[in-house]
């Protein structure tokens, strides 16, 4: 038991003080985050602008009986149960964030220790600590001494030693030793707290390019979508005499294909459908945004250790000293004699006893366990006492005596150990003060990952820049940053003497950071930013989450902490970093085929805004119903959207989401208005009656649809025939079977005649308006 140095370790707090403590909030317990609620998810998703739109549309028709007018409520319906889902699904994958994973603290209360939950806990209770123990919540050590890493929350192995009156953070775990600690912040005011509830935060401005952009054009449409509409009906009622629900169903037709109601839909699921690939390839995505954002960067920071390297350390070689007198085999045995009176409770003594295996009953007469405070550790076998550890701790006095005999190895990645004989008497203590003479030196490292030259010259090829963030020695992570044949991986720099003003010179100049703090992690994925780049970062420790939470895209390892495994947009299961190239593939196909897709929406939606327009302007009546926009936008745009949406498709992205998009469907949404507008305007000359001309209207945008899908799907292939004609014979066996749920009815020969010349001419006119579009976004350089 550790000496009492504070009357209040043996009583600890009574239960009057504690009951106070729980009145007063005092407790570990940390309150749930300010996420919201499911309640509140239902109803923000249910209750949209939009959805408020189509609802009372939806009332419209119903109140004038046009109930086969109604059928574009399913896409509606399912667009928002699966907005519902994919943010219930986030809000418990955020909600199962746990740093703390000790359940149970030793605690004394009333005179007596007991073991209590660690949200029991209340502010100035005494808590036991020793090895193993978790530290709960924030605390000043009263009494006793321990060793604690920190590696969870700062990044840093090393061991750290605390005395009294040292301060414990919460998370961090105690290595050896015994005392006592006072906590003096409790709940959501500990150091872990405040970063898991950063951690949890659910960014609302947290979406992907495409996103933005639908966005954009959705405000666009909210903001034009009432007053056209309410001019509509007032031309159509009161001014052109039509009746109350031909007015009204008129009316909806305009404003059903002004939303791009089915794009939003499509980009969820096709995102949807790649984060169920990605699973059957043990990649866990907790936002669907990252698929795209991935696919996107132009910098991705790695750290060394366990995405260049593998996770773990192995003995590489052994290397005999010059001073040492001892056979091979001699020297195996007494090293691994030495191994094995040690537990294997660091990466560097498991990597030891993992090589050093040969079976031996030799027990030490006395040892002294590793410590950052001293970096070595001794074995004391007879009268003789063996020291292991870090050359300049170790040879002290000698190092630059020895050192020419490893001096080449850290150069080549490697971390050098000596193992030698301790000249003088006994150690008693962890201090050196007679010499060490060097038996072996012992060569330990992280393997390269056989995967990470092809993985790292795969994004060389993609124009993505490397950077290698690591709190190493630069030199060593420069060497096997090399070694996984990065671009640049000669410029090295230690970030210890980077100033915050050189952060943003340093990163153009640099590949290869070392000594970098938890701090400098966040910084520099900030100055990449303001450098116009789209950054993805790696991690593996709660030290990372600030950082992975400021980047584009943050991708964890689930060989890490689970913390950031939750924080993070995405986690690779098997801790394999060469799966990257696949997930940045698959968002390639997802962006490059929802960009297509949506060249086919905005068809519609160019289309019915300058059909709209011109319907006000020369006071004519709108000639569609929302039943023939469901049927159109069924062949021409959903069903060829969703399959082509599956193709493969890895062409490396260029220019803007939107730019593309309106590149691609101006000229196919102009090309129908110019050919509908003219069978409205001049319909009446060949005696054409409404329903004719609102029959013919969707034949002409239905062939216009084709022709444009047609361009979209070049070059085609047996998958794209397939849609391009399944979608063709099914229009036909629609309007033929199913035509008055439509609202098709009988054409006369003239209309149809009139309806194939100009779907002749819509060729010619596609052709024109793709040049004169292409000229104006080269011009404009927005292509």
């Amino acid at each position: 038991m550790v000496e009492n140095n504070n009357l209040n370790i043996k009583s600890g707090l009574n239960t009057d003080q504690v009951n106070q403590r729980i009145k007063n909030k005092q407790t570990n317990k940390v309150k749930e985050s300010n996420s919201k609620s499911t309640l509140q998810i239902i109803t923000s998703n249910s209750f949209t602008f939009f959805n408020f739109i189509f609802l009372l549309l939806a009332i419209l028709l119903v109140l004038v009986e046009a109930y086969k007018d109604l059928t574009f409520l399913p896409v509606i319906i399912l667009n928002t149960f699966i907005s519902i889902f994919q943010e219930l699904r986030s809000k418990r994958t955020l909600a199962k964030l746990q740093v703390l994973h000790a359940e149970k603290s030793s605690v004394i209360r009333n005179g007596t220790e007991i073991q209590l939950p660690t949200d029991d806990l209340a502010l100035d209770d005494i808590i036991h600590l020793n090895a193993g123990s978790q530290i709960p919540a924030d605390a000043k050590l009263i009494a006793g001494k321990i060793r604690v890493n920190e590696a969870l929350l700062t990044g840093e192995a090393d061991e750290v030693t605390k005395e009294i009156d040292a301060e414990l953070l919460s998370g961090s775990f105690v290595v050896n030793g015994d005392g006592f600690a006072q906590l003096n912040k409790v709940g959501s005011e500990s150091y872990i707290s405040q970063l898991s509830s950063k951690a949890k935060t659910i960014g609302t401005t947290e979406e992907s390019a495409m996103l933005k952009s639908l966005n954009k054009l959705i405000r666009l449409v909210g903001i034009i979508l009432i007053p056209l509409g309410l001019a509509l009906f007032y031309q159509s009622y009161f001014m052109n005499g039509n009746t109350l629900k031909s007015s009204i169903v008129s009316m909806e037709a305009a404003l059903i294909g002004m939303i791009p109601e089915g794009l939003y839909l499509l980009t969820t699921v096709a995102l949807a459908l790649s984060a169920m690939r990605l699973a059957k390839k043990e990649v866990l995505l907790h936002s669907l945004k990252s698929i795209e954002t991935l696919a996107r960067v132009s910098v991705l920071c790695v750290d060394k250790t366990g995405t260049i390297t593998e996770n773990k350390m192995v003995v590489q070689d052994v290397i005999k000293a010059h001073a040492s007198s001892l056979s091979e085999k001699t020297q195996l045995n007494l090293i691994s004699d030495f191994c094995n009176n040690f537990p294997g409770d660091n990466s560097t003594m498991k990597a030891m006893k993992d090589y050093f295996t040969n079976e031996s009953t030799t027990n030490a007469d006395d040892i002294i366990p590793f410590s950052s405070a001293w970096k070595f550790s001794s074995a004391k076998f007879n009268d003789t006492t063996y020291i292991f550890g870090a050359p300049e701790m170790v040879l002290r006095d000698d190092f630059e005596k020895y050192q020419p005999e490893f001096a080449d190895y850290p150069k080549q990645g490697y971390r050098v150990l000596v193992f030698g004989k301790y000249i003088g008497a006994s150690l008693t203590e962890p201090k050196l003060v007679a010499p060490v003479q060097p038996i072996a030196f012992i060569l330990i490292r992280n393997p390269v990952r056989t995967s990470a030259p092809k993985t790292f010259k795969y994004f060389d090829k993609q124009n993505v820049k490397i950077k290698v963030i690591s709190g190493d020695d630069p030199v060593t992570v420069s060497s096997i940053s090399k070694e996984a044949k990065i671009k640049g991986a000669e410029n090295y720099i230690d970030a210890s003497k980077l100033e915050p003003s050189d952060y943003k010179e340093a990163l153009q100049k640099y590949t290869v950071f070392g000594r970098v703090t938890p701090d400098q992690k966040q910084s520099f994925v900030q100055a990449l930013q303001e450098l116009d780049e789209t950054v993805a970062m790696t991690g593996d420790g709660v030290n990372d989450i600030l950082a992975m939470k400021e980047a584009d895209c943050s991708i964890a390892m689930a060989s890490g902490n689970d913390a950031t495994m939750h924080a993070a947009q995405m986690v690779l299961l098997d801790s394999d970093f060469s799966k990257m190239p696949q997930i940045v593939e698959e968002g390639r196909q997802v962006v490059n085929n929802v960009e297509r897709s949506a060249s086919l929406f905005l068809v519609k939606n160019i289309f019915s805004l300058t059909m709209t327009l011109l319907t006000l302007i020369f006071a004519v009546n709108y000639p569609l119903a929302p039943s023939h926009i469901t049927l159109i936008s069924l062949y021409t745009i959903g069903i060829p959207s969703f399959l082509l949406a599956l193709e493969t498709n890895h062409h490396q992205i260029k220019g803007h989401f939107l730019s593309n998009i309106m590149q691609q469907s101006i000229p196919g949404g102009i090309t129908d208005t110019v050919v509908v507008a003219t069978i409205v305007f001049t319909g009446k000359l060949f005696n054409l009656k409404q329903d004719n001309i609102s029959t013919a209207t969707v034949l002409i945008m239905s062939a216009v649809g084709f022709l444009v899908l047609y361009r979209l799907s070049r070059p085609l292939n047996v998958f794209r025939n397939i849609i391009l004609w399944g979608c063709i014979v099914g229009i036909i066996i629609t309007a033929i079977f199913f035509g008055n749920l439509f609202g098709i009815t009988k054409i006369s020969a003239i209309a149809i005649g009139y309806a194939a010349i100009l779907f002749l001419t819509a060729d010619s006119v596609l052709n024109h308006l793709t040049n004169i579009v292409n000229t104006i976004f080269k011009k404009l350089k927005l292509g």
